[in-house]
């Protein structure tokens, strides 16, 4: 497996630094006895309380990637402090990363009440996508069974090759906004269709559109 040493001290004070080197050391030495290759070392001095950190994203960076599928450090403060080290913990389990740290020996391991939290964030993550989801089919059934918006005939995407376009339709928001559908259900049911486009650009686009219309011209993507 490959791994990212992950190493961090909360102040800029020279005797710091012979800290941050003894955890880069032991991970080191602990890397070797898991069979793990260290693609990456990232040291930084900074507070567990601050989430802006370089090192961080540099260390979420590597494991989005696919470089890496596991975080080597000290313990679990290390990631960061309080409402931070979850919300570290959190982004890494969605990356699909395992956190090993030396003080467990081996998988980090949690506080009961932060297993909990971390639970419920995923959880609402989850009931949030799914949210999403049920819009988009709910948008795509309005705009054809209810109001006579047939996909096949406005957004039929011609010689290329797949269904995702990343122009906008201004047309086919035009025609959807004339059937009285509201900006959320026209870019849920344009999302459905493969456009990559969110309400508040729907909205503006068809802004756009009208103040065009005032001054003579047409605005065609």
């Amino acid at each position: 497996m490959k791994g990212v040493i992950y190493a961090r001290v909360s102040t800029q004070r020279t005797e710091q630094e012979t800290s941050l080197q003894r955890q880069v050391d032991d991970l080191k030495a602990w890397a070797d006895t898991l069979s793990c290759e260290v693609v990456e070392v990232i040291t930084e001095q900074q507070s567990g309380f601050d989430l802006e950190r370089e090192g961080l994203y540099r260390m979420l960076d590597e494991v989005r990637s696919g470089k890496a599928e596991v975080i080597l450090v000290q313990d679990d403060t290390r990631l960061g402090r309080g409402e931070a080290k979850l919300a570290v913990i959190h982004q890494l389990s969605r990356c699909g990363a395992t956190i090993f740290s030396l003080q467990s020996g081996g998988e980090l391991e949690l506080e009961a009440g932060e297993s909990t939290v971390l639970a419920i964030m995923a959880k609402v993550e989850e009931l949030q996508r799914k949210w999403m989801s049920q819009k988009i089919s709910w948008g795509m059934r309005r705009a054809i069974h209810e109001r006579g918006y047939n996909p096949a005939v406005n957004l039929k995407n011609q010689g290329q090759g797949g269904r995702s376009r990343k122009e906008v339709p201004i047309e086919r928001i035009v025609d959807l906004k004339e059937k009285r559908l509201t900006f959320e259900e026209i870019a849920a049911t344009l999302q459905g269709f493969g456009y990559d486009v969110s309400r508040a650009t729907v909205h503006r686009r068809y802004r756009e559109w009208k103040a065009s219309l005032e001054e003579g011209e047409y605005i065609s993507k």
